[in-house]
């Protein structure tokens, strides 16, 4: 019971919610600064929030090289059928808007891996222009 009640407790949170959002609507395993960018947050907000639905069992993390990229935790069944219940429970314009700038965010992967990093938004623009004219 103190695990079910962990996993509510880490999802009492809009910053969390969204993340979550982000990870069932796009299928993806991401790094911190993608979602950096779809959130328009910064990096402790982000860091903070995944480590604290880390720490309730939701993700899991891979290590490829220097990035480091947060997968939901699906190993479970509790955690499926959690996942499944949020996912077709969760809309709203901010949610959309997340997904809209993951989508323009994730255009910018070499073989479905980060390549960019973390960079002005002035820049990541640009890169999302040029990749949008190809």
């Amino acid at each position: 019971m103190e695990r079910t009640i962990e996993k509510f407790k880490a999802l009492s949170d809009e910053t969390r919610l969204r993340i979550l959002n982000l990870f069932l609507k796009s299928g993806k395993n991401l790094c911190v600064c993608e979602l950096m960018d779809a959130l328009q947050l910064p990096q402790y907000a982000i860091s903070k929030a995944l480590n604290i639905m880390k720490n309730a069992d939701l993700f899991t993390t891979e290590k490829e090289g220097t990035w480091v990229y947060y997968k939901l935790n699906k190993d479970n069944q509790e955690n499926k059928s959690l996942f499944n219940f949020i996912k077709s429970n969760l809309s709203s314009n901010l949610f959309n808007q997340d997904e809209e700038r993951l989508n323009k965010r994730l255009m910018l992967r070499e073989k479905d891996k980060c390549v960019v990093g973390i960079i002005p938004e002035e820049e990541l623009l640009k890169l999302i222009k040029e990749k949008t004219e190809d």
